[in-house]
């Protein structure tokens, strides 16, 4: 895997287990953006960790904002650290977020960070957020995914990591979602499931479990996960269309035409656009030839 490897925002909503929301908002705090180039945007391997980093923080109750102040203060004071979600260990004590570097751990928002450098051991209360054996099995199952000749070891390095934290979301979705392309629909499903089990209002995971059924001809079943995606996460506009698709199947061309739609408005160019107001335009010959 070379330096320039670059990952679409879809992308990295799948291998992380991201909404777009997420990533729009982590943008707009600064805390990791996509490069920009003739309006694509993507992000790279170190982009990846970064959010992998932002995601687990949140996921720990650290909020946002309060990451985006300790950055600024930590982008301050060393400014040789381009990418400090993904060059430093990143921690926190349940209320201050904390750095790790160079075996000292720093409080960047206080004057600690400048003045005194910590090296005592933090309390018990200290949850590093790198989660460390699932996390390694994780880092492992993320590089071997993204080596398209490495599927299987990646499925092997999830399931090692669930074996280590089984409540881990990111690691089942993306188990799933490998099984998925390797045309094992049954155990893309279990998988998928088993992510709704753990949390039931995950919009990937519903748009995921409504796409294998849809593939195993579960029309009702798909379109209710994928409602359910849409409900949660308007806009999510893959979920969108794969509604628009189900429901066209199940000949319930009116909300159809309304997810349609809401494709177009988020996804304005693209071949998949192309198609969706392809349908539009059906759609709407059919109703003008049958008045």
């Amino acid at each position: 895997m070379g330096p320039t490897d670059r990952f679409s925002p879809d992308e990295v909503q799948r291998i992380l287990g991201l909404t777009g929301k997420q990533l729009d908002y982590w943008d707009r705090l600064r805390l990791v953006s996509p490069r920009r180039d003739k309006g694509i945007r993507s992000y790279d391997f170190r982009d990846l960790i970064g959010l992998r980093t932002v995601k687990q923080l949140s996921e720990k109750g650290v909020p946002a904002n309060r990451l985006q102040r300790a950055l600024a203060a930590l982008r301050e004071k060393l400014s040789q650290v381009q990418a400090p979600l993904a060059e430093l260990r990143v921690l926190s004590d349940g209320r201050d977020v904390i750095v790790e570097r160079g075996g000292s751990r720093l409080k960047p928002i206080s004057g600690q960070f400048v003045l005194n450098f910590e090296t005592r051991e933090l309390d018990e209360r200290v949850r590093v957020m790198s989660g460390r054996s699932a996390a390694d099995w994780l880092a492992m199952a993320l590089e071997y995914e993204v080596d398209g000749n490495k599927k299987a070891e990646a499925i092997e390095a999830y399931e090692r990591a669930l074996l280590v934290d089984p409540q881990r979301i990111d690691a089942v979705i993306n188990c799933g979602t490998l099984y998925y392309e390797r045309g094992n629909l049954e155990r893309a499903s279990e998988y998928f499931l088993r992510a709704l089990a753990l949390d039931e209002e995950n919009p990937l995971a519903h748009f995921n479990l409504g796409s294998v059924l849809e593939e195993v001809g579960e029309m009702e079943e798909a379109r209710r996960h994928l409602r359910q995606a849409v409900r949660l996460d308007p806009d999510y506009s893959d979920a969108h269309y794969n509604l628009a698709f189900v429901c066209e199947k199940l000949s319930a061309f009116a909300e159809a035409r309304e997810h349609w739609q809401a494709y177009v408005k988020l996804e304005p160019v693209g071949p998949w656009c192309s198609y969706a107001r392809q349908r539009l335009a059906s759609q709407a010959a059919k109703s003008a030839g049958s008045i």
